[in-house]
């Protein structure tokens, strides 16, 4: 009997752990960005393609820091589907951002979220470094606030990319 019962709530925890990885993920906002270069994409446009979006600012120096290593990801997964949006904070002056972006030859997607309209649509994002992975359906996978634990966040990217 004891072992029947074991095996049932291990089939219930089972099913619910499948249900929460696969069918319980929020979707990720409807909003539109124009990048540095005049670029237009948006939140649907992007579907069919797992993106990274980055909230950054270039006085945040978590943010500065980990900007290699956004740019190493972008450049290893992009030929497979993955995309990055670079998330300018309202508060970071335009023109520092178009140094930093010209500076460090960033190669995806930076925008300038001046009125804040993306960050509050993320969740009214304050803190940055935050980061969002988001699968080809639109799905949130995993927010990251502070630097993303790098090695984990590769292979979601190459779990999402399969999928």
């Amino acid at each position: 009997m004891k072992k029947v019962l074991f095996a049932l709530i291990g089939v219930a925890v089972a099913a619910l752990v499948a249900y929460t990885v696969f069918f319980d993920k929020e979707s990720a906002p409807e909003v539109s960005y124009t990048s540095l270069t005049g670029q237009t994409a948006s939140t649907s446009s992007l579907k069919g393609k797992v993106v990274l979006v980055n909230f950054w600012a270039t006085s945040c120096t978590g943010c500065v820091a980990e900007m290699a290593k956004l740019k190493a990801t972008h450049e290893r997964y992009a030929p497979q589907g993955y995309e990055t949006v670079a998330v300018a904070m309202s508060y970071d002056p335009p023109n520092y951002v178009k140094a930093f972006v010209t500076d460090n030859k960033l190669p995806f997607f930076v925008t300038l979220d001046t009125n804040g309209a993306i960050a509050k649509a993320f969740g009214d994002i304050q803190l940055a470094p935050t980061t969002f992975l988001i699968d080809k359906h639109g799905k949130v996978i995993k927010r990251y606030v502070g630097e993303p634990n790098f090695a984990e966040l590769r292979g979601l990217i190459e779990q999402a990319l399969k999928a």
